[in-house]
Formats: C-alpha cells, structure tokens, sequence
C-alpha cells in the first residue's frame, strides 16, 4: 500500500512469456486453443511491459519495431496484446502503462507508435492522446472483431 492508503502499481519489463496468460484470459475469452503470442515475442528489441498491483500482475503491454501508418523518420514500434484484467480496468491502469511505454520507447528513439485496436477500445485510446487512421477500419483475421488502425507521434 501506498502512504495514501491505495494499492501501489508497478510497472516494469519483464518477458513475454510472464504475460501470455493474462493476454490469453482477457483479450481471447480464456480460450486455451488462442494463440496469445506474437512470432515477434523473443525479438531482442521487443519491450514486453507488465503491470503489477500489489504483486500481482493485472496490466500487460508488448511493443515491436514496425513501421508505422504514418511514414515519418525514425523507429516506430507497434502496440500487441494490452490487456488489463477485468476486475481492475476503469482504474487508470491502462493509462499509466501507456505512460511509461511511451517514456520508455522515447528514450528508444522511437517517433511513432500504433496499433491496430479494437473498436471497443477506441474510446480509452482516443481519450490517451491517440489518432485514428481514417478508413483503416477491419475486422480481425485473429479475433473476428472490428478493430482500427490508430497512432501517436512521440515528442522528441
């Protein structure tokens, strides 16, 4: 607990593999037959980011070198399998995640981030600063859900 009394959050880089289980529960219905990893996972600039409360982890959020939607200069990392679990999302968690990957990914020299996010999900990216790439509307081959391409450009 914090001196406020509430539940200190800690977000810090741990391996994708700490985080498969949580992708799984929350973004693939529990579903065991779901693949819930990325073929990009054991990449040696991949930054898998995990958020801890009270020990436990709750958040998830893994980034990978790839060419943005928006062709600029410089690295641009895309967002997979941010996930918080059902009993904590609402809290802000998710914000705080996306706080420090972006702070993290910065001191990476990246300029650009994206993701191809859910349509249910656009509502909380949008109020975090990001841009929808109009038009880019699909369903996903993975899920079968309507997700959209977004983005961010990074300060320098």
């Amino acid at each position: 607990m914090s001196s406020d009394g509430a539940e200190q959050f800690d977000v810090r880089v741990v391996g994708a593999d700490e985080l498969v289980d949580l992708r799984r529960r929350v973004l693939r219905g529990a579903d065991p037959r779901a693949s819930a990893s990325d073929p990009r996972d054991g990449d040696v600039d991949a930054l898998h980011l995990g958020g801890f409360l009270a020990g436990r982890l709750v958040a998830s959020a893994s980034w990978f070198p790839c060419a943005g939607p928006i062709d600029v200069d410089g690295a641009a990392y895309q967002l997979r399998f941010m996930a918080t679990d059902f009993d904590v999302q609402g809290r802000g968690y998710g914000s705080v995640m996306l706080e420090r990957s972006r702070a993290e990914l910065g001191s990476r020299g990246a300029v650009q981030i994206w993701a191809k996010a859910r349509d249910s999900a656009l509502g909380f990216y949008r109020a975090t600063g990001w841009t929808v790439v109009e038009g880019s509307e699909h369903v996903s081959a993975e899920t079968g859900l309507a997700h959209t391409v977004i983005y961010m450009m990074l300060d320098g």
